[in-house]
């Protein structure tokens, strides 16, 4: 099955290189920013997030006056990630050691709520390890948010905190930043606003120093990994009889099985592990102090196996055994349900596959990053998602769609993860001498300046949260996948809809600025991303949406238009985007250009070919029956638009016709009609 998304990535080797102190490119930018007092770092998996957390820590109590730092992990072999580190030998001014006594994530270690409290009062310990439970009992206890006052609170893998009443974690960092001096610095290696509860409220995040490392960032600057695949596989019946055609014996692989909940789950783990141990080969032995199997394969090659689904006792071995892997040939396949996900460090790992939908974009993140370590010898990472086919005549078909449908908007979304940054820059914001960075789409406001308000959310990463949560709602994506939209009513629509939700302060004019800038990353990415000019091939059509095309010649236009950047910066990178067989200057997209490109093609292309005519035909149908009715939101979005058709056509658009954009226009007339004779009506009352 071909794969949904594969990036491929220049091998720089600059975000694993060291800089004088010892420092990644990341870590470097993290200590940057080291004297906030309250600091966010959102950095993929493997870019070394715990050291620059041993950075900082260090200076927050030698330079910067606190007495305590108490970092909290998630479980306790998350721990070891802070275990004892030589730093002076590369450049830093002090070493990271942590007293054995005050590292409550190492086995044994009993009584963890009275030895916070304990180091707390111990005016010669700074450092303490726990995991996130071991805080909240701890802090709980302690009571009073002022004894933290010289405290730095660092909470690792942060999304497990949430803005939900009942989060007490999330309550806890609200708590401190409320009713205390404490310093607070947040970790994750995935962050979206558009999970199904925000990681912090908008005011709290606010307050934060954010520092960004992204994922492209990071992979790009690898020095073996060369590129990533995303893919997924239809089955019907059994996932584990469907699973010898995406297991590749040859590839390092984690196998997470599905939740004994999910539809795609018989409810009996251990049976599934058996069935794919079956796949694998023979098991020829177990190993009765590590748990690990030996396999043989129909080939005659021996694999090591892990099964981690089993939580009998020889499960403690078994993960000892792979935290102390050392060598490439000590594992080859790991089977697991719940664990391996984050802070599991396999470097090489190649395949992560993943039988049924995952719903957090979060679990996603972790269980890609598996498999994107950079190892010697490794140049492809590859997550796979196994996903049950609907049957036509299956009752759960309804609810096997739509998860169908959400595993695709996921790798639909790690397209926009994975892909390199595009920025948005209003012309008017643009300084005489301003040059302007690869990558950069300039928003032609001269005559209409954005407002203030709206340029804030295109310079601070607003419109990845709008596409988040664009892509993560099944029903306005879900047409547009199977293609029973036109783009046009998605770009007039449906992603205004989802801006005013999230910035519900915004005026429509507004939301439809930002909602622009979405619709254009999704399609430059879904296309491609951007090309350089210097790299056109002789030959090519250059489309100008205004009129007009142009063929290139060889050596003519890298000239001309190197000449006319250094002339004029602000005529940006002169950088392409390619449309069918044409490419279009990015200085001359426009909103009706855009506005006729579905993101969703290749999604569509690939689910035709991986299901029978009758199955699409369901899903199609499904699809538009989960539309969603006129709401008031929309029909006030879409008011301007009716007078634009109204103006252009000289009549009202008409819910009789064809064209989905002017039925919904005469939805949204007829709604509105319908809402202002219940006004009148209730005036003569």
């Amino acid at each position: 099955m071909p794969d949904i998304l594969t990036v491929r990535y220049a091998q720089t080797g600059k975000s694993t290189a060291q800089n004088a102190m010892g420092m990644r490119e990341m870590q470097a930018r993290a200590y940057d920013k080291r004297d906030a007092q309250y600091l966010l770092i959102k950095a993929p998996p493997a870019s070394g997030k715990s050291r620059a957390l041993m950075f900082i820590a260090l200076d927050k109590v030698m330079k910067q006056g606190l007495e305590k730092v108490i970092i909290a992990v998630p479980e306790m072999s998350i721990g070891g990630s802070f275990k004892d580190t030589e730093l002076m030998k590369f450049g830093f001014f002090a070493d990271w050691h942590v007293d054995p006594k005050y590292n409550l994530c190492t086995p044994g270690s009993d009584g963890k709520v009275d030895q916070v409290k304990a180091f707390m009062k111990d005016k010669d310990a700074h450092y303490l390890i726990c995991t996130h439970a071991t805080f909240r009992f701890a802090y709980e206890k302690i009571g009073d948010p002022k004894l933290f006052n010289k405290t730095l609170i660092a909470i690792d893998e942060f999304h497990h905190t949430s803005a939900e009443e009942g989060n007490i974690l999330g309550g806890i960092i609200d708590d401190l930043m409320d009713r205390s001096a404490a310093h607070i610095v947040a970790m994750t290696g995935s962050y979206f606003r558009g999970d199904a509860v925000p990681i912090l409220r908008p005011e709290d995040e606010a307050k934060f120093t954010q520092v960004t490392y992204t994922y492209y960032e990071q992979l790009n600057g690898y020095k073996y990994l060369k590129s990533l695949g995303i893919g997924y596989h239809f089955y019907q019946g059994r996932y584990f009889d469907a699973i010898k055609e995406v297991l590749n014996l040859d590839k390092k692989t984690i196998v997470h099985i599905p939740n004994v909940n999910a539809m795609e789950s018989t409810g009996l783990k251990l049976d599934e592990v058996e069935r794919i141990m079956d796949v694998i080969g023979k098991v020829v032995s177990q190993d009765p102090n590590t748990g690990i199997y030996t396999v043989r394969t129909k080939t005659g090659k021996l694999l090591k196996v892990a099964d981690l689904v089993n939580d009998s006792p020889i499960r403690v071995n078994v993960l000892q055994y792979l935290r102390n892997i050392k060598e490439k040939d000590e594992m080859d396949i790991i089977i697991a349900l719940g664990m391996a996900k984050e802070g599991f460090d396999w470097p090489w790992c190649e395949h992560v596959l993943t039988v049924g939908y995952r719903s957090s974009l979060t679990e996603i993140i972790q269980i890609i990053g598996r498999a994107t370590r950079d190892c010697v010898g490794k140049t492809h990472a590859q997550f796979t998602n196994l996903i049950a086919q609907p049957d036509a005549e299956d009752e759960d078909v309804k609810t096997s769609v739509n998860n169908m449908l959400k595993a695709i908007t996921v790798s639909l979304l790690m397209e926009q993860v994975l892909a390199p940054n595009i920025t948005f820059k209003p012309r008017s914001l643009i300084g005489v001498e301003e040059v302007i960075p690869p990558g950069t789409v300039i928003i032609e406001d001269t005559d209409n300046p954005v407002s203030p308000r709206v340029a804030k959310i295109l310079q601070e990463g607003g419109v990845q949260d709008v596409i988040t949560a664009v892509i993560q709602d099944t029903k306005t994506v879900g047409p547009m996948i199977v293609e029973e939209q036109q783009p046009k009513l998605f770009t007039e629509v449906d992603i205004p809809k989802i801006v005013t939700r999230l910035y519900p302060d915004l005026t429509p004019e507004e939301a439809k600025h930002v909602a622009s800038a979405a619709q254009t990353e999704m399609v430059i990415h879904s296309n491609g991303g951007l090309i350089d000019g210097k790299d056109l091939p002789p030959g090519v059509v250059i489309h100008d949406p205004k009129g007009g095309e142009e063929t290139t010649e060889e050596g003519s236009e890298d000239t001309e238009r190197s000449d006319e950047r250094e002339r004029d910066p602000q005529k940006g990178a002169s950088q392409f985007l390619k449309v069918g067989e044409k490419f279009v200057n990015i200085e001359k997209l426009d909103i009706d250009l855009i506005a006729q490109i579905n993101p969703f093609q290749g999604a569509y292309e690939i689910l035709s070919k991986s299901v029978n005519a009758p199955m699409l035909k369901t899903i199609q149908d499904i699809v538009v029956s989960n539309r969603s009715g006129m709401t008031e939101e929309e029909a006030v979005l879409l008011w301007p638009n009716i007078e634009e058709f109204v103006k252009e056509f000289g009549a009202r658009p008409s819910i009789m016709s064809n064209d989905p954009y002017e039925k919904r226009l005469a939805e949204a007339l007829a709604f509105i009609q319908k809402k202002k004779a219940e006004r009148l009506a209730a005036q003569q009352q």
